[in-house]
C-alpha cells in the first residue's frame, strides 16, 4: 500500500469501468509525515475521502480484491482513511 493525499476528483463521463456511482479521486504520493512527493495516481474511492485526507492506496491486483471492483478494469482503489501514522514511537502525523 502507499500513502497518499487526496488532491482533488477526476470526473469521466464516459468510462468503461460498469461500476455504478464510481467516485474517482486525484491523489498524491506521500512520505509517512503526510508530505507530498511526486507522483500521481487515480484511484476508484468507495470510502468517501475528502480533500487533503491521507488514505491507504492499494494498486495493482489487489485493487480488484473488494466487492465493487471485482473482476473490473480498476488499477487503484483507497483501501482505508488514515487517522494516525506512529513511527519510531512517535506520533509522526494525525487527522
Amino acid at each position: 500500500m502507499i500513502l497518499c493525499r487526496v488532491v482533488g476528483t477526476v470526473v469521466a463521463t464516459h468510462r468503461c469501468d460498469d461500476i455504478p456511482g464510481a467516485r474517482y479521486l486525484l491523489v498524491q504520493a506521500t512520505d509517512m509525515k503526510g508530505q507530498g512527493r511526486t507522483g500521481y495516481h487515480v484511484a476508484l474511492d468507495p470510502l468517501g475521502a475528502g480533500p487533503g485526507e491521507l488514505v491507504l492506496l492499494s494498486r495493482g491486483s489487489s485493487a480488484r480484491q473488494t466487492e465493487s471492483s471485482h473482476q473490473k478494469p480498476v488499477d487503484a482503489i483507497v483501501a482505508g482513511i488514515v487517522d494516525q501514522v506512529d513511527a519510531h514511537g512517535h506520533a509522526v502525523y494525525r487527522k
